[in-house]
């Protein structure tokens, strides 16, 4: 099983940009696929997007609707490291975020990092 560490959040005005990465252990990230969601206080954990495995020569990524054209996920597979790049954010971007693996982009995902918080102040 592969272990998932989220760093790179922090508190950020609105409109600014902020990346999160996730660093894995223990397995490989290219065999998976990677994702993110993120969890509000008071709402249930949300998808926000997730990108096949393989490279940047095959992948291909999937977006909520909430954060298309703003958010932007990448996988670095020599650095066995998942990234989010978040620009334009606003209060609403405000939550957990947890990256995970699984085997496809449709999951199931069955690993989870434990969470990296971003705040967004207006």
């Amino acid at each position: 099983q592969v272990q998932l560490v989220e760093s790179g959040g922090g508190l950020v005005q609105a409109g600014g940009s902020l990346r999160l990465s996730c660093a894995a252990s223990g397995r490989t990230v290219s065999s998976y696929a990677m994702a993110w969601f993120r969890q509000a206080p008071g709402k249930e954990r949300e998808f926000v997007a997730a990108i096949s495995w393989g490279d940047s020569r095959t992948n291909y990524a999937n977006y909520a609707d909430s954060v298309k054209g703003r958010f932007t996920i990448s996988r670095d597979n020599a650095k066995n490291t998942v990234y989010l790049r978040m620009n334009s954010l606003n209060s609403e971007d405000t939550a957990i975020y947890y990256c995970a693996a699984g085997v496809a982009v449709t999951g199931p995902f069955g690993s989870w990092g434990q969470g990296t918080q971003v705040t967004v102040s207006s």
